[in-house]
């Protein structure tokens, strides 16, 4: 029986990964990097945070780029375009949301994104209700695919990796989830799975309401 459930917020929750990916290029234009912007690094640094992230943007813009400043205008933009824009759902969010919510199962949402972004996401699409625990792996400092952001979360929802299910978008998140021994279920945003990652997930699903089937044939849990 799952005990609870984690949510990735960007690209699995919400539409955000589009954004996030635009913005490297002008942020890094405004130190003379632009051309070191390539899809290999958008799609590396994707899902990271704190000093994996760090250490991902010196790997892909080099050693001697100001990576500090680059992510901490990276953030600022996108928190900009967001609170401006707003973001869509993802498809199936919602009767996700409602099944797990009838069944009594507990929600968090663990995101590499900073704790006020998860808040005024969860607040714009009125969304907050449905989760007991909001973890940023920002305050955390390992990003994933550390598996801490996750097992912080499951200890503040009092449940144990074996049974609770990590819903994730990203490989780096695929890692963490798989590298905590939590029940991995990955939901592809903007990239496919290749076979490793496949190795690593419990199940791959292409829509958020589809967990549902997991869930109630015993696929998972």
């Amino acid at each position: 029986m799952v005990q609870g459930v984690i949510f990735d917020m960007d690209g699995l929750m919400f539409d955000t990964e589009p954004v996030w990916g635009a913005c490297w290029r002008p942020v890094c234009a405004k130190y003379g990097m632009e051309d070191r912007v390539t899809e290999e690094m958008v799609a590396g640094v994707r899902g990271r945070a704190g000093d994996t992230m760090i250490a991902a943007l010196k790997k892909y813009l080099g050693e001697d780029a100001p990576v500090d400043k680059i992510w901490e205008d990276e953030k600022d933009m996108v928190h900009e375009l967001v609170a401006t824009q707003g973001v869509p759902k993802k498809p199936g969010l919602d009767d996700l949301l409602e099944y797990l919510h009838d069944c009594a199962i507990p929600m968090a949402v663990a995101s590499s994104n900073i704790r006020e972004a998860i808040r005024k996401n969860l607040e714009n699409a009125r969304l907050e209700q449905y989760f007991d625990v909001l973890v940023s792996g920002e305050a955390l400092g390992r990003g994933k695919p550390d598996p801490l952001i996750f097992l912080k979360t499951a200890e503040e929802l009092g449940t144990v990796p074996s049974k609770t299910v990590v819903l994730e978008d990203s490989f780096n998140g695929v890692e963490a989830g798989a590298n905590g021994g939590f029940i991995t279920v990955m939901v592809p945003d903007l990239a496919q799975p290749d076979e490793h990652i496949r190795g690593l997930a419990t199940a791959v699903v292409d829509r958020l309401d589809k967990v549902i089937d997991l869930l109630e044939s015993g696929a998972i849990g």
